[in-house]
């Protein structure tokens, strides 16, 4: 199967309201301009120095996602070009994204990033560290930053009752934030392996890889 035929496969299965983010990590970049010339625009990495080099080369239309835990010393690199940063988990983050998008005078949409599977190899927040965040001073300082959503991994587990649980669990929290913040729009839960349960527990936005690219090649 070629890149273009998976990608319209899984396009098929996706809703309407569903937004596929193609996760093109690792990958080269002859692999992302066939899933453009597919007609293919959102793209998520986890390296920002890797993503950068991409921006550089590839189309210019193309809307470059941040899906990788984000080293604060590192968001320089994406601030001029970044669409979405999926993976803030903490003020100090949002404070660093918000100092470096008003170098370029942007406003960089972000996701919050919560703790919801079983792992303590996760990152994220919980629900009292969002209400912390989102109620503090010095957030309502940032000029620069806009929250647009939650995202969230469940445990990487063969028991889809317990993906269910914790994608539905999320699902109650970014209700909540939506009551809250007029913005939010954005649930971003779901990858290659359990993306279909997080759509039906309310997934806005899907991150999916291998089963577009195929298996990972490594560096």
């Amino acid at each position: 199967m070629s890149i273009a035929e998976n990608l319209k496969n899984i396009k098929a299965t996706l809703p309407a309201h569903v937004t596929l983010v193609a996760v093109s990590k690792t990958k080269p970049n002859s692999a992302i301009q066939e899933a453009y010339d597919a007609g293919q625009r959102i793209f998520g990495e986890n390296k920002i120095q890797e993503m950068a080099q991409k921006w550089e080369v590839l189309p210019k239309d193309i809307q470059w996602h941040m899906i990788g835990h984000v080293q604060r010393n590192k968001v320089k690199y994406m601030a001029e070009f970044v669409q979405l940063i999926h993976g803030v988990d903490s003020l100090r983050l949002l404070k660093e994204i918000d100092k470096q998008a008003k170098k370029y005078n942007r406003i960089i949409d972000c996701l919050l990033q919560m703790h919801i599977a079983e792992e303590d190899t996760k990152f994220g927040l919980d629900e009292n560290e969002l209400h912390q965040l989102l109620t503090s001073d010095a957030f309502t300082e940032l000029k620069n930053v806009k929250i647009v959503g939650l995202m969230g991994m469940a445990t990487f587990t063969d028991d889809q009752n317990q993906i269910k649980r914790e994608f539905a669990q999320l699902k109650t929290i970014y209700d909540a934030l939506k009551e809250k913040i007029s913005d939010v729009k954005i649930l971003s839960m779901g990858m290659s392996g359990d993306y279909k349960i997080a759509i039906e527990e309310g997934s806005t936005m899907v991150r999916i890889g291998s089963s577009i690219f195929g298996k990972r090649t490594l560096h």
